[in-house]
């Protein structure tokens, strides 16, 4: 089992650009013990029914992840937190991640100090590691950031960040902005390999995390996919996360089950070839694109009283 250490400096890290270390690698929770309402896939447990969701969070912890990512959205701190408290490793050793939902973000700063407060005592901690805008809410988002700033002043987090956040919606930020955000968390694989917003975030030095690294596990029978990993005598999910890895992207990996949970993290003792990496790039295809750009108009107003009207009609979807 790999251990991660804050300390530990190596490859299995990237500096954050406030010269702390983010691991490569980390536990999501979304849909363990909880399926939100207005989630897409509402009707879709994320384990099985008679799996306790706590046991799915400790296996996580003692498997050797230390990143776990968390959210308001996500309904489940409080067990999350639970899990945190029963689980045997020191708070120090934890790198913890939460984000603001939309209508939080819409009902402005009050609202998201109130729900960081809520936040912190589900998880049973003093601090998260980062704190994220979940997404970026139109005319709301840049004075959400400043809050979020205001909380890093006070010490509540130890630093701030973004997530599903445009070329564009940075740019808003970016006008206004005292600290630079450490993380954009966006979807990232294969299949929806957005380059010039990877290489723009990368050249920022802002940290990119990936959710939906492993596309749900629905890639895994890619003829492609199959070919490399069966070159690598590797499973298709660890072709994704070492995709990810490679590129200097953050793997937010999820599965209840403990098998797959060592299987995610063995991204570490192989590399792609130039020539698979090149393969991989090439799975996006415009109608991924299109695919992206839906999501993206649907979420930033999602859960708040805005109506499609707010949603830019232009922006960098690639």
């Amino acid at each position: 089992t790999i251990f991660w250490s804050k300390t530990m400096a190596d490859s299995r890290f990237v500096t954050m650009n406030n010269g702390v270390q983010h691991p490569l690698i980390g536990f999501g929770t979304y849909k363990i013990g909880f399926v939100p309402a207005s989630s897409n896939t509402a009707g879709v447990a994320g384990h099985a029914p008679d799996q306790d969701p706590k046991d799915i969070i400790k296996a996580a912890i003692t498997t050797g992840y230390r990143y776990i990512d968390c959210a308001q959205f996500y309904g489940n701190e409080k067990m999350v937190g639970q899990a945190l408290a029963e689980c045997g490793v020191p708070r120090a050793e934890l790198f913890l991640v939460s984000k603001v939902w939309g209508d939080k973000i819409y009902e402005g700063g009050a609202a998201i100090r109130q729900q960081l407060e809520t936040t912190l005592a589900d998880l049973g901690t003093d601090y998260l590691d980062s704190y994220l805008v979940h997404w970026p809410v139109p005319g709301n988002h840049v004075a959400a950031y400043q809050t979020l700033e205001a909380l890093l002043d006070e010490g509540k987090v130890r630093s701030i960040g973004v997530s599903n956040y445009t070329i564009e919606d940075y740019q808003a930020l970016a006008a206004v902005m005292r600290i630079k955000p450490v993380i954009n968390q966006i979807e990232i694989n294969p299949f929806l390999y957005r380059r010039n917003t990877i290489e723009f975030f990368q050249k920022e030095g802002v940290v990119l995390q990936s959710y939906r690294a492993l596309r749900q596990g629905k890639a895994m029978d890619h003829p492609l996919i199959v070919a490399i990993a069966a070159k690598h005598a590797r499973t298709p999910a660890q072709v994704l996360g070492r995709w990810c890895v490679q590129k200097g992207i953050v793997v937010v990996a999820k599965s209840a089950r403990l098998e797959r949970m060592r299987e995610n993290m063995g991204i570490f003792d192989f590399a792609l070839s130039p020539e698979d990496e090149a393969a991989l790039d090439a799975l996006t295809t415009p109608d991924s694109l299109q695919e992206f750009k839906q999501l993206y108009d649907k979420c930033i107003i999602r859960d708040t009283p805005l109506g499609p009207d707010v949603v830019p009609s232009a922006y960098t979807i690639d």
